[in-house]
């Protein structure tokens, strides 16, 4: 059958010297595999940047509802990128968000919300004219909603532990090495408790931004199965300090 989507590209791969297999996150089945063929070729139709990753596309597809690879027959831009390829920043976190959505939504279902949220926080990043040096953290932070493990209560004096393992704050230090300590659990909390659009207006150093991106990450691994490392995290130390 015939499928007429938008997408969006988390990963791309050369399958062959002309082709490569895409890994798009789609509006109307979810997370799915195709397969381009030709599109490295000099002469090819179809030029292979509309497949760079965190693009978002329209496509017809040929598609086959037994998991296996489908075949693209048409695409072209949903949306073309105004500042995010000329800003380093920008780019870095575009690549951070689109790495962690790879690692971690195994989904191949529609879900509509889940489709939303994601094209809007790509296009919040493309559109935005504040700061983006707490984006990537706000939108970890939100996602954990989409996969299921969104953090319990909140921090305060009386819960100023969070437990990375139950993924809740807690009042007393828990029977296990994975928690963070107060003072990150209240950077945390702040995290937790502001709108994505809004999370510009949180003031973190450069030590307390990176401290917040390693406790997501290690809370990602506790709830992501085979979650991994991420490869664009040096890109943060470097571009936008942790």
């Amino acid at each position: 059958m015939l499928l007429k989507t938008r997408g969006i590209i988390f990963r791309t791969m050369k399958y062959s010297e002309t082709s490569i297999i895409a890994d798009i996150f789609t509006e109307e089945k979810g997370l799915l595999s195709f397969i381009i063929s030709g599109v490295r070729n000099p002469k090819s139709k179809v030029g292979s940047g509309l497949f760079q990753v965190m693009s978002l596309v329209e496509i017809v597809a040929y598609f086959k509802d037994d998991g296996k690879l489908n075949r693209i027959k048409e695409v072209r831009p949903a949306h073309i990128y105004q500042s995010i390829p000329f800003q380093i920043e920008k780019m870095a976190v575009g690549l951070f968000m689109a790495e962690v959505c790879q690692k971690s939504i195994k989904t191949a279902e529609e879900n509509q919300s889940f489709f939303d949220f994601l094209m809007e926080s790509f296009m919040l990043l493309d559109n935005t004219k504040e700061s983006v040096s707490n984006h990537h953290l706000s939108f970890m932070m939100s996602l954990t909603m989409y996969l299921g493990f969104l953090p319990n209560g909140a921090f305060s004096e009386e819960t100023p532990y969070f437990d990375l393992k139950e993924g809740t704050f807690a009042d007393v230090v828990p029977m296990h090495p994975n928690f963070i300590n107060p003072e990150q659990s209240k950077d945390f909390g702040a995290i937790l408790k502001t709108n994505f659009s809004n999370s510009h207006q949180l003031k973190f150093t450069r030590v307390e931004r990176k401290a917040l991106l390693q406790n997501l990450l290690d809370f990602y691994k506790y709830h992501v199965e085979n979650f991994g490392e991420i490869n664009t995290h040096k890109v943060f130390e470097t571009v936008l300090g942790g």
